[in-house]
């Protein structure tokens, strides 16, 4: 269930994988951990976990109100559609919170945020297109599990909607 150690060398596992790995492990799904060191783009990240940018899945990290948050699976190569995610939560405003707020209600780093071992398990929304081998952030910078997005999905207890466009070019 692990991949190749990062090339930098082996190093000891963060409380953030751990509890990620933890959450993984408890879930049943088959997994594979990719750790590959710091990235600088989607293309990058791709090619060293072994997939297609549009298989790399975000989770991103939305407040719905004071106290109230949410975690959006987003595919690579598309963004958050605001305006459908509002209207299937039935909400007028959403935001995304600073990268303190994010930790503090994940227990994650901004990059390295899952809703797997999460310190507060946050209701997920998926967008249709996580579906297939998908890879996950693991908890870790340059750390990603590789796993079926539907059997995510169905373990995440996810909403399942059509809430993402594709990011603009250029």
């Amino acid at each position: 269930m692990s991949g190749p150690a990062a090339a930098d060398g082996p190093r000891t596992e963060t409380d953030g994988e751990r509890r990620s790995r933890q959450a993984l492990e408890a879930s049943g799904i088959p997994f594979e951990l990719v750790r590959h060191g710091r990235v600088a783009s989607l293309e990058e990240a791709a090619r060293v976990r072994g997939v297609s940018p549009e298989q790399i899945v975000k989770s991103i990290v939305v407040r719905r109100g004071e106290g109230d948050f949410l975690f959006v699976l987003v595919p690579g190569g598309r963004t958050i559609a605001w305006p459908r995610l509002r209207a299937l939560l039935g909400v007028t405003r959403l935001s995304m919170p600073d990268k303190d707020v994010a930790r503090d209600v994940t227990g994650y780093e901004r990059g390295t945020i899952t809703p797997f071992g999460s310190t507060t398990p946050w209701p997920v929304v998926a967008d249709l297109r996580v579906a297939g081998k998908v890879s996950v952030g693991a908890g870790g910078h340059g750390v990603a599990a590789t796993l079926d997005g539907a059997e995510m999905v169905r373990v995440l207890g996810a909403q399942v909607a059509d809430v993402t466009d594709p990011e603009p070019s250029g």
